[in-house]
């Protein structure tokens, strides 16, 4: 069985190559060139039934992931299959699963069997869980208990899979030579990072890399090169733990490419504003314009309650210079697992982040959709306006709670609208000023 990338450099056209061509508005045979080149992913696990596929990389429409699943104080599946219901509805074109409670083999396998759009997990999370149980500590847990997790979520069809190899020896090292304020914020790369001290071991993700290749070529699975190092406060950003490990993911990706494993790269989280820009510029550089994967960034460090805020105000910008992948932050994010309602904010902020670079960047239709809200504002034509809205049900609310029935203008205006008048004097009329 070969990967979609196998297959593009072959010259295939796959059934997923054509619907994703047909999606993205564009021709089988562009998709195919850029799975082959390495800077689109197409994440089609071969085991996942319930899928919808969809690409990712350059060229194409920013998308948006969207983080579930449960927690050791949260551990029932249940809430997280409604939030998976939520995200989607929304226009989520991805879910992480990110559990950790008891039930973590069970989440996972509900998530993709009810999953239309693509899954991605983090192996070290069901590694770490089983150490504690089998072992008593994380640190415990061996490499090829590591590996083990990596096969059993590809065998249940995970069709991305977040994993730290560049959590290496010398980017821990220039991390504490430098010093940090936050140090590692990575949940997974405190895992590694925790292992490999206590050890005095290299990573098991770096030195077993071709073991997780073959594990991922087998299923199809797109490695996504997580960012154990990345800054968890402005301070931290762009610090030479953070660029090490850059370095060694674009090595990274070049031996996935070698074997035909399709690839993503991870990036950084709080990110000053003005560097945000150079953080994806220097990704493209070192791993060959590999599709990149963002959270958020946030631009600030002081709004708890509001970080899908920051993180869409970095998020434009990162899409903007190159980033191709945006991972949600919700209004909980640093403060509590997310509910239903942190779910639908997150994702709607993080499309909106999305489909204002894809404006700046020529995605074909995304200025169409802009162009037709202004036409359906001009002729105050409100049943337009809310079909075309990003969110519409709240836009439909918002309407029906706060106007007169049948009303042309919104309360805001009321009878002042300047809509309205310019529509009633302009209509038909000569102007005076005219020549």
């Amino acid at each position: 069985m070969s990967t979609q990338m196998q297959k593009a450099r072959e010259g295939k056209l796959t059934d997923e190559m054509k619907l994703v061509a047909a999606r993205e508005h564009t021709t089988p045979e562009e998709i195919r060139e850029l799975i082959a080149a390495g800077r689109v992913v197409l994440c089609a696990n071969v085991n996942h039934q319930t899928l919808k596929p969809c690409a990712v990389g350059e060229g194409l429409p920013v998308k948006v992931n969207a983080n579930i699943g449960t927690s050791s104080t949260f551990p029932d599946p249940a809430p997280e299959l409604l939030k998976l219901e939520e995200a989607i509805k929304c226009g989520a074109d991805a879910v992480m699963d990110l559990s950790t409670g008891d039930n973590i083999d069970e989440s996972r396998r509900q998530i993709i069997g009810h999953s239309s759009v693509m899954v991605g997990t983090v192996p070290i999370y069901q590694a770490t869980v089983r150490a504690i149980k089998e072992h008593g500590a994380v640190v415990e847990m061996t490499d090829d208990d590591m590996l083990h997790s990596i096969e059993e979520q590809a065998k249940d069809g995970a069709d991305f899979m977040t994993m730290h190899c560049g959590v290496t020896r010398a980017a821990i090292g220039k991390m504490r030579t430098q010093g940090r304020k936050m140090d590692i914020v990575s949940r997974g790369g405190s895992f590694i990072a925790g292992w490999m001290l206590h050890n005095e071991q290299e990573n098991p993700f770096y030195t077993r890399y071709d073991d997780i290749l073959d594990i991922c070529e087998k299923y199809d699975v797109t490695i996504s090169l997580g960012d154990g190092m990345r800054p968890g406060c402005l301070h931290d950003a762009t610090d030479r733990a953070q660029i090490t490990e850059l370095i060694t993911l674009g090595e990274l990706v070049d031996r996935a490419w070698a074997r035909g494993v399709q690839v993503m790269v991870e990036g950084p989280g709080h990110v000053p504003y003005d560097q945000i820009a150079a953080n994806m510029k220097l990704e493209k550089r070192l791993c060959h314009n590999a599709p990149f994967y963002v959270l958020g960034p946030l631009v600030t460090d002081v709004a708890p309650g509001y970080d899908h805020i920051t993180s869409a105000i970095g998020g434009t910008l990162a899409a903007i210079s190159g980033a191709d992948f945006l991972c949600y932050v919700t209004p909980s994010e640093h403060l509590a697992l997310p509910t239903i309602e942190d779910v639908h904010t997150g994702v709607i902020a993080s499309r909106i982040a999305a489909h204002a670079a894809d404006i700046v960047r020529g995605v074909p239709g995304a200025m169409d959709w802009d162009n037709k809200m202004a036409e359906a504002r001009k002729n105050l034509d409100w049943d337009e306006q809310l079909r075309l809205a990003i969110d519409p049900e709240l836009a439909r609310r918002v309407r029906g709670e706060r106007n007169p029935a049948e009303e042309g203008a919104c309360s805001m205006c009321g009878d002042y609208c300047a809509v309205e008048i310019v529509n009633k004097y302009f209509d038909g009329a000569k102007c005076p000023f005219e020549d």
